[in-house]
């Protein structure tokens, strides 16, 4: 039992505190109280020895585990024998098999790995979620534990259709001469060969940049975020690096900043500056994702992009991230893009 608080003192500047044999003890005694009431009255000499003191097991009906661990680890050196180490290998070889378990040969996996893997939630609230019916897979609700879905399934978690695949997000700041998409038939260098070793599950680029574009460029294998992302509905801001032939002129400036009439409509910005004096270079943001959309509205004036670099894209910047590297993005990144863009 703690001390009263009267008796403890004061913690924080300890001046208060009463001599040390005149606090009451703090140890404890299996026998120290016979009534409700009673003060503690027995002394460390009158405790019965540890020897005297009844096993665990009779007290509690528990068995002593730590005495049996201190039986094991005592007993090989006391008569010289070399330490046993059966019992990690034992647990070694369960973990080993309860991870074939969880995906079989033919590709099966067990469904709380699934909706783990999809991010929703840990295998163990996976299983809360299952039992609690609030999963679907091929449309019927499942709450066995242990089920396991075949490669073909669809699973729902609510109106979401969940992905067996963990979830992966990885962005990158493209160089020059690299095509984006995930196959070449002329073998010419493409993305894809920039984040190869980011994740052993197949992911795409989401959107494109032209062979000659530079700057961000987002991978995932979530399929709900990638059309989010790239539906215009959803207006998502895009800010490029213009670096022109010649410099523009307040006229064309404006021309742009008023919204241009192009083949396939209106192309309205977000905004355009100028960067320097020279007025051959200017940031724009835009939200449409029509094809080659910046080169095309300079080009429709007469300008030539000699350099289009994309600086930012959904919120994401090249911050810390060279030219040619990728890096996965952050948990904060990922909720913010799933959930406030």
């Amino acid at each position: 039992m703690r001390a009263s608080r009267e008796n403890q003192g004061s913690r924080e500047g300890g001046e208060d505190r009463a001599p040390r044999e005149n606090r009451p003890s703090r140890d404890r005694s299996y026998n120290a109280y016979k009534a409700e009431g009673e003060k503690r009255t027995s002394s460390r000499e009158d405790r019965p020895e540890r020897g005297d003191r009844p096993a665990r097991e009779s007290r509690t009906g528990r068995p002593d585990r730590v005495a049996d661990r201190r039986g094991r680890s005592a007993a090989p050196e006391a008569m010289g024998e070399a330490p046993n180490y059966t019992g990690l290998k034992r647990y070694s070889n369960r973990d080993k098999s309860k991870r074939s378990e969880d995906l079989s040969a033919d590709g099966q996996l067990r469904l709380n790995r699934y909706i783990a893997n999809a991010g929703i939630c840990s295998r163990r609230e996976a299983d809360e979620l299952i039992a609690a019916g609030e999963i679907r897979v091929n449309g019927e609700v499942i709450t066995e534990l242990g089920y396991k879905v075949q490669p073909t399934d669809s699973v729902q978690y609510g109106k979401k259709n969940l992905s067996r695949e963990k979830l992966v997000y990885v962005l990158l700041n493209k160089p020059k001469d690299f095509i984006t998409t995930t196959e070449d038939p002329e073998g010419r260098k493409t993305v894809m060969d920039l984040v190869k070793n980011a994740s052993k599950e197949r992911i795409f680029p989401v959107g494109r940049l032209d062979r000659n574009t530079t700057g961000l460029l987002l991978f995932t294998n979530d399929g709900e975020l990638a059309q989010k992302l790239t539906h215009p509905s959803h207006k998502n801001s895009k800010i490029y690096q213009v670096e022109l032939d010649k410099p523009i002129t307040k006229d064309d400036f404006q021309k742009i900043v008023d919204g241009l009439e192009l083949e396939d409509g209106k192309a309205e910005v977000d905004d355009l500056a100028l960067i320097g004096n020279t007025n051959k270079f200017l940031g724009i943001e835009i939200h449409i994702g029509r094809n080659r959309i910046v080169r095309r509205i300079f080009e429709s004036l007469g300008y030539e992009v000699v350099t289009l670099d994309r600086v930012q894209y959904a919120g994401l910047t090249k911050k810390d991230l060279p030219r040619g590297n990728w890096r996965f993005l952050t948990e904060k990144e990922v909720i913010r893009l799933k959930y406030f863009l």
